[in-house]
This record gives C-alpha cells, sequence and structure tokens, in this order.
C-alpha cells in the first residue's frame, strides 16, 4: 500500500464517531437477561431456550442496523454490512454468546456487541468500504453441553461434519445433529458450512483479557501476537480399594495418592520448561475419586488433563514428558493407567497485517496498548485454518472470567471498539 493511499485511509476513518459506551452497555444488559441462572451469574448453554432467545435479540439487532442475516447448517450467524464490491472476499468480526456454567456476561459477547457496534458506527459515517464486513456469532465456543469448544468454527474450518455433529452427544444422550435439526437448522446442507481459504480476507476478534495482564500494566488494549491451543486427556487410574484402617502405607494401592502425584508431576514439569519467551500451561481441571468415602482408600479415579502452549512442537514435547512421567508414577505405586487424547490443536499466530492495523488504529487514538498472548483458545484459533486472523483484548477486572465476578468496563469495550472499526475499515477498504 502506498503513502497516499494511507493517508486517504486515515481521513476516511477520521469521520468515524467515537462508540457509545452506553450502547454497549445496552446490549450487553440486554443479552444478560437471557439467563437460566439470574441468582448467580450467566449461564446460557448451547440450543437451550435462552440461548436461542439470544440468538434471536442479536438476529434483531442486526435487522436494527440493516445487516442481512444467514444462518448456516452449524448454526453460525453472520449479519453482513454490505460493501461497495460485495464480490470481494469479506471481513469478518465478531465471537460467541453461549457460556459456561454460573459465568459473567463479557467473555464472548463483548467481541459480538463491538462488531454490531462498529458496523453502526461506520453507518453514522456513512462509510462503506469495498469489501462487506460480517459480523459471525459462531455456535457455542464453549464446550459446555457436547464436551467440545468451538463447534461452529470447528464446522467452519472443516473440521466438524454431519457424521461428527451425530456422535457428540449431551449428557441426555441427544447428538448435536439431532438438536440442530429440530431447531430446522439446514443439516441437510452440513457440506456446505467450510470455508475454502481465500474465501474471507481477513477475520478480527475482540475479547475480554483473561489473564489480567492488561490491568497489571496499566494497557487499555493487548493486540494478541499468538493464541495457544489445547490439548486434552482423559486418564483413569485404578489401583485397589481397601479399608483405610485395615491397610498399612505400605500395602497401599491408592489411586488417589497416585493421581495427585501425577498432577503435580505434570504442574513441575510444565514450570520447569519454560524459557523467558515461552507461554505453556498445564491443568487438571477435573477429578472423580470411587468410591469417594471417608473410610476407604479410593481404588479408582478419572481425571483430565488440559495442556496448553504458544508453540505445537513445544507442546508435543512437554505432553510426552508429562505421559512418560505418568507412566513412570503408575509403575512405582503399581496401579494401572489408561487414557485417551480427544483434542489436539494447533497453536494460531495472528496476522502480522491485521496487528499493524490495530496498532495504527491505537496508535492514531492514543490508546494505550501491549503485545499479548492469549493462553485461553478463542474462535479465531479454527478460523485461522482458512484466513487470516487477529485478535484485541480489552481489560477484565483482575483477569477473571467464567465467573459471576467477571467484569469490564463498558469504555473500555468502547475504546477497543473504536479501534476495532477503524482496522475493519482498513482491512475492508483494500
Amino acid at each position: 500500500m502506498n503513502l497516499a493511499y494511507e493517508q486517504e485511509d486515515s481521513l476516511q476513518t477520521d469521520l468515524l464517531p467515537k462508540a457509545s459506551a452506553a450502547n454497549i452497555e445496552r446490549i450487553l444488559r440486554n443479552l444478560n437477561h437471557f439467563n437460566s441462572t439470574p441468582e448467580f451469574g450467566t449461564t446460557r448453554v448451547l440450543f437451550t431456550e435462552p440461548e436461542v432467545a439470544a440468538r434471536n435479540y442479536i438476529k434483531q439487532e442486526m435487522q436494527q442496523l440493516g445487516l442481512s442475516i444467514r444462518e448456516d447448517a452449524a448454526g453460525n450467524i453472520f449479519g453482513t454490512y454490505e460493501g461497495t464490491e460485495p464480490v470481494l472476499a469479506p471481513i469478518w468480526t465478531g465471537s460467541h454468546i453461549d457460556t459456561v456454567l454460573n459465568a459473567g456476561m463479557f467473555d464472548g459477547m463483548s467481541g459480538v456487541v463491538a462488531g454490531l457496534e462498529s458496523i453502526r458506527l461506520l453507518e453514522e459515517a456513512q462509510l462503506r468500504p469495498r469489501r462487506s464486513i460480517v459480523v459471525v456469532v459462531y455456535t457455542s465456543e464453549e464446550p459446555t453441553r457436547f464436551g467440545l469448544g468451538c463447534l461452529g468454527s470447528r464446522a467452519l474450518a472443516g473440521k466438524l461434519g454431519a457424521e461428527e455433529a451425530k456422535q457428540l452427544k449431551d449428557k441426555d444422550g441427544k447428538s448435536l445433529y439431532e438438536v440442530l435439526q429440530s431447531l430446522d437448522f439446514p443439516v441437510d446442507h452440513f457440506d456446505e458450512v467450510p470455508v475454502r481459504r481465500g474465501d474471507v480476507k481477513a477475520a478480527v476478534e475482540l475479547h475480554i483479557d483473561q489473564t489480567g495482564e492488561l490491568e497489571r500494566e496499566g494497557k487499555t488494549l493487548g493486540i494478541v501476537r499468538t493464541i495457544c491451543a489445547p490439548s486434552v486427556y482423559d486418564f483413569k487410574v485404578t489401583g485397589r480399594q481397601s479399608h483405610a484402617g485395615g491397610t498399612s502405607m505400605a500395602r497401599r494401592r491408592d489411586a488417589l495418592m497416585a493421581s495427585a502425584e501425577m498432577a503435580l508431576a505434570a504442574e513441575e514439569l510444565t514450570k520447569a520448561s519454560l524459557g523467558p519467551d515461552d507461554y505453556a500451561t498445564a491443568t487438571v481441571g477435573r477429578m472423580n475419586v470411587i468410591p469417594g468415602a471417608v473410610n476407604v482408600i479410593p481404588g479408582e479415579v478419572d481425571f483430565s488433563l488440559d495442556v496448553r502452549d504458544a508453540s505445537f512442537a513445544h507442546k508435543k514435547e512437554l505432553t510426552q514428558k508429562i505421559l512418560g512421567k505418568f507412566e513412570e508414577i503408575a509403575a512405582k505405586r503399581q496401579v494401572k493407567l489408561t487414557g485417551r487424547e480427544y483434542n489436539d490443536d494447533h497453536p494460531m499466530p495472528c496476522s502480522e497485517e491485521i496487528q499493524a492495523k490495530l496498532t495504527a488504529a491505537a496508535e492514531e487514538l492514543g490508546i494505550p496498548y501491549m503485545k499479548t498472548i492469549s493462553g485461553a483458545f478463542h474462535d479465531s484459533m479454527l478460523v485461522g485454518e482458512f484466513a487470516p486472523v487477529g485478535m484485541l483484548f480489552v481489560p477484565s477486572r483482575d483477569g477473571i472470567s467464567h465467573s459471576p465476578q467477571e467484569w469490564t468496563d463498558f469504555e473500555d469495550i468502547a475504546a477497543g471498539t473504536d479501534v476495532l472499526a477503524r482496522a475493519l475499515y482498513a482491512l475492508a477498504d483494500e
């Protein structure tokens, strides 16, 4: 791009008004009414009554902005602000509106609302870029109902088709495919969901910061360099169930103590693997003890392991060390270890071009920012399989998310929206 074009682009975005924190608050609070646990946080699980109602509400907001709306077989919602040359590959923005149990009102929803507000600013300034801009509501970023996250973006990336949707089942035994079909989504057209590389020029997602780093550093915005990706395992440790008083410490084959040692080993190996520029985490987030009685030595334990890293190669190396240590502990404690890997995503580097656009917009507006890494995964991680992606973080108080205490100031979301809108226009007018 030449200097003259950059100057012209800057003059165009100078016409943009500032985002309205009040409008952002209005939509977020309206969304929060669709909630199955109003007495304790926000719960909006995929395709439950509150989530379907929230979808309808967002589509109403899209209609008021004059966007054309479509939904695909996986349940993704697309609201399109048509460009002057709509045959060109569009620019996407957006996030998700489903939640984990007893969550907050900002995670995911802020990105959808920022996308809608960005379109409002462009309309108010009567700016119509060459390419269309699409606000996307991705189906179920959270794994709450079907045990797998990023369902909509996985389908768009060609990693979740009709057969996989038939295999994914909720706790009541209903498959994702059956639920989609019952809600009249066009499941016969699942083969039309995947997006080919080149069909989307770029995608930018605004999200709350889930580390507290922005708040600690006193920055309003975080421009993401890489999105970390998880490898997720389920393990079963089988020992010997026996009486707590009648079995000496030397004769025990305690499944819980073995599992606890494995969890600590995962933590220690991950800490030891980190260099000054590395980012990796290991989490044992679920542990089910059987029989779970005060006076019984546990004979069986099921537990989960989530390993994340900004580097796929480093993640694989770390995971192999952890698995090797687990086997060593099992042998030493004379317990049986079985496990399975059911997810192994690749970290996604963010587009340098999009980072540059976000940086230029932040500097133009004088908004303090920093470069950062996303330890949490997002839909952008899967969208990056077919399009260049970027992410923009806004502060979250104490870095808390997935909690009723989750809070982001509406003014910070508005500041992020100002940068997002300018970056979207700059990308869409190329």
